[in-house]
């Protein structure tokens, strides 16, 4: 039986489009500019320790459940929150529903922006105008002032709303087929292009050398919570709605993995790539979201084929930020669609204008930054802990188990999967909102 969303917007039709869709949702620029500076700074090569087993957790019972939620339902957040409050004979799940949802359009609207910026500055390599202007210069020009950089924020919108008006299988599914694989490609080319810089090796001792004192720290492992629970995007929103589009006939939990797996490689492709490059020409590997626009156009200027480098640099994360932008609009879309009755691009073109509509008023990097953290440090983690106690604890184990051996042929999960997923996984997704709302900028 072929599997039916309530939307009616089809479903991925192989499992290659549906694994590179939810790490294009995954990846993004928390992998590109924190994940190589979190690592450095917290222990080097001991980060990686809990932050695997994080990503190892967060994969295997994070994702799953939330695909698997979405497959179950066929829809959106609001439509399984409601859908699991109703197995319970309670209602308030669309509300509840909402508040996820909410983080999905929050992000977005301050994505955009960014993803706006990095365009811009795709264009500025092509040009040269990245490569002979000094770079708080370039970067001031884009963001210091408010609505300096329209034509680029409204571009973004209208590509991402135009691959979503093609439908899951002919927009989603066909674009990130190539933006993912050609993502990675580009990445790779830079880490060995980078790898050949005079003081490169600084920039590896800084990332793989192990400071194992750093383990005995309790702040190490919740930055390594927050940055493996924020990178693989367990939101209880985006990948509930990639889950809804999802054959029943798709092994929910492999796929999981592999998604977590190829997330963790461009996290580190990323990590090989800019601190290496940044250490060799001796800047600060700790710049924050400016080591993107100010940091490495600045190691670009000074590299033999720097414009070429540049030009490869930003096309790649442009590419992240357009595939994970989608994911966003999409949740949101659909809900249009679902709730409101709308025809599928009539929700897209809505989304879309609001999207931009919003990021219009704070298109102005002070105000971005402040709305971001607002979005980022409250709202979506508790959509997170939302959508872990809504399937593992509303629904229930059974019938998320139930849902995942669809797909499995007869293959069992495991003893620990339910323990895992209804104490420890909770439990932790709980953590996260305390340290989030606790430490000062958030963790993730």
């Amino acid at each position: 039986m072929k599997h039916q969303t309530s939307s009616g917007n089809g479903t991925f039709t192989t499992k290659l489009g549906f694994v590179l869709a939810a790490v294009g949702s995954a990846v993004g620029m928390g992998n590109i500019w924190m994940f190589p500076y979190r690592t450095g700074q917290y222990g080097g090569a001991a980060f990686l320790i809990p932050y695997l087993l994080f990503v190892a957790l967060f994969g295997y019972v994070g994702l799953s459940g939330e695909f698997a939620l979405g497959r179950l339902t066929g829809t959106g957040p609001i439509g399984s929150y409601e859908y699991a409050m109703r197995t319970r004979g309670k209602r308030g799940g669309a509300l509840l529903g909402s508040i996820p949802l909410f983080g999905s359009l929050g992000i977005a609207i301050g994505y955009a922006i960014i993803v706006g910026w990095v365009l811009r500055s795709s264009f500025g390599a092509l040009t040269g105008a990245l490569i002979h202007t000094e770079p708080e210069t370039f970067f001031t020009q884009m963001s210091g002032a408010h609505l300096s950089s329209v034509p680029w924020h409204v571009a973004v919108v209208v590509i991402t709303a135009a691959i979503l008006i093609l439908g899951v299988s002919g927009g989603i599914e066909k674009i990130n087929k190539i933006m993912m694989p050609t993502f990675f490609l580009l990445f790779l080319l830079i880490a060995v292009r980078v790898a050949f810089l005079p003081g490169a090796a600084a920039g590896y001792r800084y990332l793989l050398v192990p400071q194992w004192q750093y383990l005995l720290r309790l702040d190490t492992w919740i930055m390594a919570m927050g940055q493996a629970f924020f990178s693989l995007s367990v939101t209880g929103s985006g990948m509930i709605i990639y889950g809804s589009y999802l054959s029943k006939q798709e092994d929910i939990v492999h796929s999981s993995c592999v998604t977590a797996l190829l997330d963790t490689c461009a996290a580190m492709l990323a990590g090989f790539a800019v601190i290496p490059a940044v250490f060799a020409f001796g800047l600060d590997p700790a710049a924050g979201p400016k080591l993107l626009f100010i940091t490495l156009p600045r190691v670009f200027q000074q590299m033999p084929l720097g414009r070429l480098f540049a030009l490869f640099f930003f096309v790649s994360v442009l590419f992240a930020g357009i595939t994970s932008l989608a994911n966003m609009l999409e949740a949101v879309s659909e809900a249009a669609q679902t709730r409101l009755k709308l025809p599928r691009r009539a929700a897209v073109l809505l989304s879309g204008a609001a999207t931009l509509a919003a990021g219009l008023l704070i298109e102005y990097e002070p105000l971005m930054g402040r709305w971001m953290d607002l979005i980022t440090i409250y709202i979506v983690p508790i959509g997170a802990i939302l959508g872990a106690v809504m399937i593992y604890w509303v629904l229930g184990v059974p019938s998320i188990r139930q849902e995942l051996m669809q797909g499995r042929d007869g293959k069992p999960l495991g003893r620990a999967f339910a323990p895992l997923a209804k104490y420890v996984y909770v439990f932790l997704a709980a953590v996260v909102v305390v340290c989030s709302f606790v430490i000062p900028g958030g963790i993730g």
